[in-house]
């Protein structure tokens, strides 16, 4: 039986990252696993979860929620460090 970990581990994706979109999405670990390893092999694809991640840092400092916002912050650095082309303006 695949467990959650070895679907994680099928992606291009941390932990932290898969965590980010499910919270974006409102899905499961694993659903958001296949989001995110769909979203990547997309055109544009890595701009979109950079764009999710952005938005629930942003949502996460509307309600006052700096820890959260914080801890995606550093989800987003790692992100972009690992996947540069998902940098916005990157062609």
């Amino acid at each position: 039986m695949i467990s959650l970990d070895d679907i994680e581990d099928m992606t291009d994706l941390s932990r932290d990252e898969i965590t980010a979109i499910a919270e974006h999405e409102n899905l499961p670990d694993a659903d958001a696993s296949l989001l995110g390893d769909y979203l990547m092999h997309l055109h544009h694809g890595p701009q979109r979860v950079q764009a999710m991640i952005c938005e629930d840092i942003r949502a996460a400092l509307h309600r006052d929620d700096t820890g959260r916002a914080r801890e995606l912050y550093v989800v987003l650095h790692c992100f972009l460090t690992t996947h540069p082309e998902a940098a916005r303006g990157t062609p």
